[in-house]
C-alpha cells in the first residue's frame, strides 16, 4: 500500500459549539490528501494541516468539471467508542463513479486507511451530543492540466472532515418539498446515478428558486415530468395502505447509502417494500383518496426527514397533518441507535476507528 506521511498542525483551532454546528459550516485541523498520475500510480499519500490545495490553472476539473465527492459520518458512541457508518459502502459507489467520469478511483487499502489517519489525527472534533456527528467528505478531482477534451491523467484524492449537527433547520420536524415541473436534475444515460458536482450545480436554480417561496428541498422528476426520482438531497419513500415505495434505481437516481439501509431494515421487517416507477399523479391520486400515510426523505446528511407538505401544480398537498409519521420516527430512531451503539448492531454496519 501507498506509504501514507502525516504532518499535524501546530495551530489547533477551537473546536465549535455543539449547538452552533449547522450543516458543513466548520472543517477539522487535518485533511488527509493523495495523488494519482499515470504511469506513476497513487503516491504522495498525507495527513497535513487543513488548508489550500495547489492547482494548476489547467486543471480538467476547471474546465471540464471532472469533481466526484462522498458523504459519510463517524460517530462517538455513549462508550467512547468511534465507529464509521457502511464505509465500504461509501467505497464502492465512488469507484463506480470515478470509472463513469473517468478519474482513477484510490485502492480500498488507500481509502480506508487514509480515513483512520485522519480521524485518528482529528478525533477530538468528533461531537457526542445527539444529532451530531463528524461528516466525512472523500472527494477526486482530476488536476492535469490541459484545454483538449479527454480525460485527466492525474486524479487528486481529498479527505476533509466537518462536525455537524441537523442538516435542516427544521431539525428532524417535517419538512416543506417543491415538485420541480421544469428544470431537470438528470436524464437517462447522464451522470444522475453518480455523486458528481455537476448533478449539485444543475440543481442549483431550481433549488434557490423553492426556497425563495419558502420549501426546504425540490422532488425532482424525470424527462417527461411524471416519474418521481429523488429529492435534491435524499431519496424518497412513500407510505401507502398496502405498500411502501421508492423510486427504483433506473440510472438517473442516485443510489444512496441511507436508502439502502432503510430497505435492509424494511426487508428484516416484513414490510411491504417495493422498488417501482411511481408518478407524481398517483402519488396525488392516493393523497386524495387518502391512501397516503407518511413520506419521508433518506440520506446520510438529514439520516430521515419526514415530508410534511408537497408542492404540486400550485397546490400545497398536506401529509399526516404535517407531523412525523410513526415508521419514518422508527427508523430514524433505529439507525441512529445503532450509529450510537444504544442498539445492537444485527446487520454489521460499523466499523470501529482504529487509532494510529
Amino acid at each position: 500500500m501507498t506509504k501514507i506521511t502525516k504532518t499535524l498542525s501546530t495551530s489547533p483551532k477551537p473546536l465549535p459549539p455543539s449547538d452552533q454546528l449547522g450543516f458543513g459550516q466548520h472543517f477539522s485541523d487535518h485533511m488527509f490528501v493523495a495523488t494519482y498520475r499515470e504511469g506513476q500510480g497513487w503516491h504522495q499519500a498525507s495527513v497535513v494541516p487543513y488548508g489550500p490545495i495547489s492547482m494548476d490553472p489547467g486543471a480538467s476539473v476547471l474546465h471540464y468539471g471532472q469533481a466526484l465527492f462522498e458523504g459519510m459520518k463517524v460517530f462517538r458512541q455513549a462508550d467512547g467508542k468511534i465507529v464509521f457508518f457502511r464505509p465500504e459502502f461509501n467505497y464502492h459507489r465512488l469507484c463506480e463513479g470515478a470509472a463513469r467520469i473517468c478519474l482513477e478511483a484510490p485502492p480500498m487499502d488507500l481509502f480506508m486507511e487514509g480515513l483512520h489517519q485522519v480521524i485518528s489525527a482529528d478525533e477530538r472534533w468528533i461531537p457526542s451530543e445527539p444529532n451530531t456527528a463528524l461528516y466525512i467528505r472523500p472527494t477526486l478531482i482530476g488536476t492535469e492540466p490541459f484545454l483538449g477534451v479527454r480525460p485527466s491523467r492525474e486524479t487528486m484524492f481529498l479527505i476533509l472532515l466537518s462536525p455537524v449537527g441537523s442538516y435542516y433547520s427544521e431539525g428532524t420536524k417535517p419538512i416543506k418539498i417543491w415538485t420541480e415541473e421544469t428544470y431537470l436534475r438528470a436524464a437517462p444515460g447522464g451522470l444522475g446515478a453518480v455523486k458528481a458536482g455537476a448533478n449539485y450545480a444543475a440543481s442549483l436554480k431550481a433549488a434557490l428558486e423553492a426556497k425563495k417561496r419558502g420549501y426546504a428541498q425540490v422532488l425532482w422528476l424525470d424527462v417527461e415530468h411524471k416519474g418521481i426520482e429523488e429529492v435534491g438531497t435524499m431519496n424518497v419513500f412513500f407510505v401507502f395502505d398496502n405498500e411502501i415505495v421508492t423510486p427504483a434505481l433506473n440510472g438517473s437516481i442516485l443510489s444512496g447509502g441511507t436508502r439502502d439501509a432503510v430497505i435492509q431494515l424494511l426487508k428484516s421487517k416484513n414490510l411491504p417494500i417495493k422498488e417501482r416507477k411511481i408518478t407524481i399523479e398517483e402519488v396525488i391520486e392516493k393523497m386524495s383518496k387518502g391512501q397516503l400515510k407518511e413520506a419521508f426523505g433518506t440520506g446520510t446528511a438529514a439520516v430521515i426527514s419526514p415530508i410534511g407538505v408537497l408542492a404540486y401544480k400550485g397546490k400545497d398537498w398536506v401529509i399526516n397533518n404535517n407531523e412525523n409519521g410513526p415508521l419514518s420516527t422508527q427508523l430514524f430512531t433505529e439507525i441512529t441507535s445503532i450509529q450510537r451503539g444504544t442498539q445492537k448492531d444485527t446487520l454489521n454496519w460499523l466499523t470501529p476507528l482504529k487509532r494510529s
